[in-house]
């Protein structure tokens, strides 16, 4: 009689666990490496109207646009390896390109896998060690290639050697495909789907798109696609205004050219215009600008469309398998970049088109159509939102927030962020940005150039502050900072700044950053002669500098002539 009963109570659990695990929504999160926000139409920049992504703004429409999501640090391991913690960067300890997020560290896998979701991640992963918390995962080693990629995945077999500055590595766990990296990464996750998901439990996948990373590899089919179209220029491309200060410009703008990679020839160390200008030396500065941003946008335009195609064949998958209204749909980038605002290319700059991130949600049971919210939300919060529709309270080692709320009632409720912590910590780094954090609540951003020190040339950068009226000044244009009216402005966001590095923990002595940024936090008028001073010595030191390009070839010649030399003595 005992066993009957507990058979019974057995049973009983068993039906109300497989019921629960069926009422849970499927979540699918879709990100693309360096799609930002201006190039997504629903967010109404200047390129709408060349209507460059018709699927995600479908989706869009069918849910919300959280208008003021950031990123942390505009780059793209840490950005992804807060999403991967809910953890700022300095907990997760992944704050450059070169940060690695172990199994142990691979925190949302493994909250979803023990939530009773079958979880993986396809496409461009980026954190160094393997994804195999997942139970399944097929991933670009590093970068990976735009055309003909390899993959490393579970279960893969088939091996491929890469020469990276001369050295060679070589993978033996993986896949080759042919064709372009997004409609590969668009066929493995239709496989995924059709052959390997296991269907009896809700499913977590990550869908990554190398696309449009810089190169802007497009597929061949995209050739003509707006070939004939004169792209709109941003209004800052040529005028700078009042933007940025002596930690981003120099004093008298005299370091504008060893500082921050340009479309126009302003950097010469790195910028988008060099191969025209070689190729049309009769041109002015502005022309073959012109000329090189119509370039830039175009290509890039190109692989977002590859991207949203793609999508599109996700989202026709998942509505003839029933699958799509208990899907919570995510669409975002790994952080902003650059499109010829300011006259800069890439990310890194804690300005509003590098911090500011896409992020779009749809799930119809509980998500109304049509919202669009300007609540303050952060990449490490999203991996805490996604654990919140898996039925997961919030994990105590994650710093971030759900905002759930936000998105079902449309409103934010009382302990809501009200602002909005940066942090680019990689001085000097390929495209010559400086180190600097920042504070964005909804009125005003406060910026700060620490002036870290480089090593090559034991120069430090000038150290400046920066703030901007964003309600007034969307397009940063006008730098406050020294305006006495803003004084208690500026001190009051001081103290927030403060108080967010210390809650977030990004204040810790371990850093090296940490024994600089406190050197001129006050700025008193003698602390700004010396940034003048700082400015001048380091307009000095980059006479002497070798450019990154430069330097990077260099390595490798002396990288290939090492091992010639080496060859010959055996």
């Amino acid at each position: 009689m005992m066993n009957r009963i507990l058979q019974y109570i057995f049973l009983l659990f068993f039906i109300g666990s497989t019921f629960a695990q069926s009422k849970k929504p499927n979540i699918l999160f879709i990100m693309s490496d360096d799609h930002t926000s201006q190039a997504v139409g629903v967010y109404n920049s200047r390129l709408t109207k060349l209507n460059p992504t018709p699927v995600i703004d479908q989706i869009a429409k069918e849910g919300i646009i959280m208008e003021n999501a950031f990123c942390t640090n505009a780059i793209c391991t840490p950005s992804r390896a807060c999403i991967m913690t809910g953890q700022y960067s300095a907990v997760n300890g992944v704050t450059t390109l070169g940060g690695r997020l172990p199994e142990n560290k691979q925190y949302l896998a493994k909250e979803m896998k023990k939530a009773g979701y079958t979880t993986a991640v396809i496409g461009k992963w980026h954190l160094k060690e393997l994804p195999t918390a997942f139970d399944y995962w097929k991933v670009l080693p590093g970068q990976g290639n735009y055309f003909d990629p390899y993959f490393r995945m579970t279960g893969g077999t088939e091996s491929y050697k890469k020469a990276i500055l001369g050295k060679s590595k070589e993978y033996s766990d993986g896949q080759h495909m042919k064709g372009h990296s997004s409609d590969c990464i668009g066929e493995s996750t239709l496989n995924w789907f059709k052959n390997v998901r296991d269907p009896k439990k809700p499913f977590f996948l990550k869908m990554h798109f190398k696309a449009p990373h810089g190169g802007f590899e497009y597929a061949p089919r995209y050739e003509d696609y707006l070939a004939n179209v004169e792209i709109p220029e941003p209004k800052n491309l040529y005028e700078s205004g009042n933007h940025g200060s002596i930690g981003s410009r120099g004093y008298k703008d005299e370091l504008i050219h060893v500082l921050g990679s340009s479309i126009s020839p302003r950097c010469p160390l790195r910028n988008y215009s060099s191969r025209l200008q070689k190729q049309n030396p009769e041109l002015s500065d502005r022309e073959v600008t012109h000329l090189a941003y119509q370039n830039y946008l175009k290509k890039y335009l190109r692989c977002v469309k590859g991207v949203d195609d793609n999508i599109k064949k996700v989202v026709d998958y998942l509505k003839a398998e029933g699958l799509y209204d208990n899907t919570v749909i995510i669409y975002t980038g790994d952080q902003g970049f650059y499109l010829g605002e300011h006259d800069y290319i890439d990310k890194r700059w804690g300005y509003e088109e590098g911090m500011r991130m896409p992020f779009i949600v749809r799930y119809p049971k509980s998500i109304p159509a049509g919202q669009r919210s300007d609540a303050i939300i952060e990449n490490v919060d999203y991996p805490v939102m996604m654990l919140d529709y898996a039925g997961v309270d919030k994990p105590d080692y994650m710093q971030g927030k759900s905002f759930r709320y936000v998105m079902e009632k449309g409103k934010e409720p009382k302990n809501a962020k009200t602002a909005a912590y940066y942090h680019y910590w990689m001085h000097l780094s390929a495209h010559y940005n400086p180190a600097h954090i920042a504070i964005r609540d909804k009125k005003y951003k406060l910026i700060y150039f620490y002036g870290a020190r480089q090593k090559e040339t034991k120069a430090e950068t000038p150290p400046s502050w920066e703030l901007y009226d964003l309600e007034k000044d969307p397009g940063e244009m006008n730098n406050l900072y020294g305006n006495k009216k803003y004084d208690s402005v500026i001190d009051d966001l001081k103290v927030q700044l403060r108080t967010l590095r210390s809650e977030y923990k990004e204040d810790d002595p371990k850093y090296a950053c940490n024994q600089v940024i406190d050197e001129y936090w006050d700025y008193t008028p003698e602390q700004q002669k010396e940034a003048i001073e700082i400015s001048h010595r380091y307009y000095e030191a980059s006479e002497n500098m070798e450019s990154f390009s430069a330097k990077k070839k260099r390595i490798s010649k002396e990288n290939v002539a090492k091992e010639k030399s080496s060859k010959k003595k055996k």
